[in-house]
């Protein structure tokens, strides 16, 4: 079961967006048909400022990458083992894995105007079928917290709801992180430490990557 994670540090407010070298950067690597897709996505980030609260801006943003991506392995979709894609990357090609719907959740909440230090994306161990399944598989989530104490609620492409995280027995944390750091726990007394170094280069890598598209600081 999932357990709240704290809240590290001061409070950082969302990313500032280049509109104009986002399209250029979707354009670029998946042609004019991108287009639509990326006003369609620039909507959805208007639209979402607009709510009153930051749980309807969460079920918007969920059912927006939940309906309009194929979940995909990242050999069928990128021709590689194991690659985390951009925000404008998952929304152009309209394909990716777990990793790549929570990473462009993840970026567009935060475009969104959510802060930071409410969003976590959290490497689990999913039970395929359900809690009593014995079928094992890793998986990545994006945990929203409405405050410090309070419990996580979990955006997930395996699912269409948005669920609290002790509604779900299906998933074992193994690790956090968000564009302020990587913990190597999920408990409240959780601290960073250099647990998953590997996966935090990839995480920066990725951050470099979105920067360059137009996710500016």
């Amino acid at each position: 079961m999932l357990v709240a994670v704290a809240m590290v540090g001061a409070p950082v407010q969302a990313i500032n967006l280049n509109t104009e070298k986002l399209l250029k950067s979707i354009t670029l690597r998946f042609g004019s048909g991108s287009v639509q897709k990326f006003r369609d996505w620039q909507k959805l980030v208007e639209d979402a400022r607009q709510l009153s609260n930051n749980e309807q801006k969460l079920q918007k943003i969920n059912d927006f990458f939940n309906r309009r991506t194929q979940f995909m392995d990242d050999s069928e979709a990128w021709g590689q083992s194991d690659y985390w894609a951009t925000p404008m990357e998952t929304l152009g090609h309209g394909k990716g894995d777990c990793e790549d719907f929570a990473i462009a959740k993840y970026f567009t909440l935060l475009s969104a105007n959510v802060e930071m230090a409410q969003l976590r994306l959290i490497y689990v161990k999913a039970k395929l079928g359900g809690a009593a399944s014995s079928i094992v598989q890793a998986h990545m989530v994006l945990a929203y917290y409405s405050t410090p104490e309070a419990e996580p609620v979990l955006l997930d492409n395996l699912i269409g709801d948005i669920r609290p995280a002790s509604q779900r027995p299906d998933l074992s944390p193994v690790f956090s992180f968000n564009s302020q750091g990587i913990w190597s726990g999920v408990s409240a007394s959780a601290s960073a430490s250099s647990t998953g170094t590997n996966r935090l280069s990839r995480w920066q890598d990725l951050l470099n990557r979105a920067q360059a598209e137009g996710f500016e600081n």
